[in-house]
C-alpha cells in the first residue's frame, strides 16, 4: 500500500476578470480521513477542486504535498501525486465501453502489435465494480448508461488509480438511496485502508454520516471549520450563508384549483406496457417519486414531447395538448431537464441568450432581436434567482452547476408557464438556493401554475409536494395525499 498522502493547501488565490474565486484558502488533508467540503455555489468549491486536480493555476499560495511545497500542480503531477477528481459534470465517453472509458490510456495491451487486452482489461476492471455494488459490467456500452450508472462508472476510474486522495464532487446527485448507501460504505473502506477522501456535497445530512471533519467556504473565503463532535446541520448553514434558514418553504396554505395538466392512459416508448394516469391542479406542487430506472424522466420526456406518446390522451385545462415540443412550450408547459448540460443549456452561449432563447419571437421587432429588451430580461432574471454571475455575457459554461441551474429555471419562468415540470430540479444546488428554488415553486403555485416535481430526495419529495406520485417500472402504483407521506409509504410503493 502506498504512503497516506499529506497534503496543505495554504493561502491559494484565485482571481478571474470581475470575479475573486479564491481568496487565501487553506486546506489540509491526512491520509485515513474524510473531510467534506461544504459551500454555497460560488463559494469556491469547484475552484479549488480544480487546483487540487492541475487544471487551474493559482495566482497566490501554496500547495505542499508530502512536504514538498509547489506554486501550482500540473494534472500529470496531481496523478503522480495520488489525487484522483471524480467531477459533478460527468466527463464519460459515451463512443467507448466501461472498462475503456476506467482504463482510458492505461489499458493493457498484448502481442506483437500491442493491442487491447479486452479480457485482461475485464479482470482488472470488475473489482471496482464489485465494490461500488455496479449493476453493468466491463463490456457494456457506456452510451447506455443511466446518470447514475455514469456516476459509478466516474468513481471506479478514479479508484482503479490507487489514488491517495480520492476528490468526490457530488458524488451522490443521481444516485439511489442504496447506491449512496454502498458509495458511503466504499468511503469507510478507502478511509480504512489509509485513502484521504474530501467530499464535496450540498447533502449536509450525508456529511453528517460520514466525514471526520467539514471545511466551510464563503464566497471565495474559508468561513470556518467543525470537527466530528460539533456537525450538526443548523452549524453548517450558518456557516455557509452566514443566517438561519428554514428546510422548506412550507405545504401550499391556499386550496388547489381545478385540473390543468391530465394525463390518462398514457404509454411512453421506454414503458409501452405501462400506462399512466394522473393530473396536476393548478396551484399545487405534485412530487413524482421512484427509484431511478422507474420512468419518470421518460413520462417527463413525453409529456413535453420529446418523445413520441405510443397512446393515450393528455390534456391542458381540458383541451387535448398538440405532439411536440413547439406546442408544448406555446401552451405554457415546460421542462427544466435532469441534465441540465446537455439538454437544458448552450454552454458556449452567454447567460442573456440561455435567457431569452425560448422567447426570442417575443423580443424580436421584423425578424430582430431588442437586445435592450433580451438585457432586461437577462437583469430580471438575475435578481429574481440570485444568479451568481461577473456578467450577463459571462458563457453559462462558465458558471457552478447551481447557477446553471437557476438559468435553466430562469429562461422558462420569463415564458409565464402553466405547468412546469421539474426534473431533479435541485440537483447539485446548496443549501440556501435549495430554499431559494422551494420558496420560488410555492410561490408560481400560490399564482395557480400547476408543478410536477420529479426527486429523488426523499426529504425534498416529502418536505415539499401536496401530493406524491410514485412510480415503478413505468406505472404509478400510488397517490399519496399530504397527511400521509412518509419515507417508507414512499419507498413502500417504490419497491412493492
Amino acid at each position: 500500500m502506498a504512503q497516506p498522502i499529506t497534503l496543505a493547501l495554504s493561502g491559494i488565490t484565485k482571481v478571474y476578470p470581475g470575479a475573486v474565486a479564491l481568496n487565501g484558502v487553506s486546506l489540509e488533508v491526512t491520509g485515513g480521513e474524510i473531510v467534506g467540503l461544504i459551500g454555497e455555489n460560488g463559494a469556491g468549491k469547484s475552484t479549488l477542486m480544480k487546483v487540487l486536480g492541475g487544471t487551474v493555476r493559482p495566482d497566490g499560495g501554496r500547495i505542499t504535498v508530502d512536504g514538498e511545497a509547489h506554486d501550482g500542480l500540473t494534472p500529470r503531477a496531481a496523478q503522480a501525486s495520488g489525487i484522483a477528481l471524480v467531477h459533478q459534470e460527468l466527463n464519460t465517453f459515451s463512443n467507448l465501453d466501461v472498462a475503456g472509458n476506467i482504463l482510458l490510456g492505461r489499458e493493457p495491451r498484448r502481442g506483437l502489435f500491442r493491442l487491447m487486452d479486452r479480457a485482461a482489461m475485464a479482470r482488472e476492471v470488475q473489482p471496482y465494480l464489485d465494490m461500488l455494488g455496479a449493476r453493468f459490467r466491463p463490456g457494456d456500452s457506456a452510451a447506455d448508461l443511466s446518470l447514475a450508472d455514469q456516476q459509478l462508472l466516474e468513481i471506479a476510474r478514479a479508484l482503479s488509480m490507487r489514488a491517495r486522495l480520492v476528490v468526490l464532487d457530488e458524488p451522490t446527485s443521481s444516485l439511489t438511496l442504496s447506491e449512496t448507501e454502498r458509495l458511503i460504505a466504499v468511503m469507510r473502506d478507502l478511509r480504512a485502508q489509509g485513502v484521504a477522501v474530501l467530499f464535496i456535497t450540498h447533502r449536509l445530512d450525508e456529511i453528517r454520516q460520514v466525514c471526520d471533519r467539514v471545511v466551510v467556504l464563503r464566497d471565495g473565503n474559508n468561513a470556518g471549520a467543525l470537527n466530528k463532535a460539533e456537525i450538526t446541520r443548523d452549524r453548517m448553514v450558518e456557516m455557509m450563508v452566514g443566517r438561519r434558514i428554514g428546510r422548506h418553504a412550507g405545504h401550499r396554505t391556499h386550496a388547489a384549483g381545478r385540473p390543468v395538466l391530465e394525463i390518462e392512459a398514457l404509454r411512453t416508448r421506454a414503458y409501452p406496457h405501462a400506462p399512466v394516469s394522473l393530473s396536476v391542479k393548478s396551484g399545487e406542487i405534485l412530487g413524482l417519486a421512484g427509484l431511478v430506472g422507474a420512468g419518470r424522466s421518460e413520462l417527463a420526456r413525453t409529456v413535453f414531447g420529446i418523445d413520441a406518446k405510443l397512446g393515450g390522451t393528455i390534456r391542458l385545462d381540458g383541451m387535448p395538448l398538440r405532439d411536440g415540443v413547439a406546442a408544448a412550450i406555446a401552451s405554457g408547459v415546460c421542462l427544466v431537464p435532469e441534465n441540465r448540460k446537455e439538454e437544458g443549456l448552450i454552454l458556449d452561449f452567454p447567460v442573456v441568450e440561455n435567457v431569452s432563447l425560448p422567447n426570442l419571437a417575443g423580443l424580436s421587432r421584423r425578424g430582430l432581436v431588442d437586445r435592450r429588451a433580451e438585457a432586461a430580461m437577462g437583469d430580471t432574471a438575475r435578481a429574481r434567482l440570485g444568479i451568481k454571475t461577473a456578467s450577463l455575457q459571462t458563457a453559462v459554461g462558465a458558471l457552478s452547476g447551481g447557477n446553471q441551474q437557476k438559468v435553466v429555471l430562469a429562461k422558462w419562468l420569463a415564458m409565464n408557464p402553466r405547468v412546469i415540470i421539474l426534473d431533479e430540479p435541485t440537483r447539485g444546488i446548496d443549501v440556501g438556493a435549495k430554499g431559494e428554488v422551494y420558496a420560488l415553486m410555492r410561490a408560481l403555485a400560490g399564482q395557480g401554475v400547476a408543478i410536477l416535481m420529479i426527486s429523488s430526495d426523499m426529504e425534498e419529495v416529502i418536505g415539499v409536494s401536496d401530493r406524491v406520485a410514485v412510480m415503478r417500472e413505468g406505472g404509478v402504483t400510488g397517490i399519496l395525499p399530504q397527511d400521509a407521506l412518509s419515507e417508507q409509504a414512499i419507498l413502500g410503493l417504490a419497491v412493492s
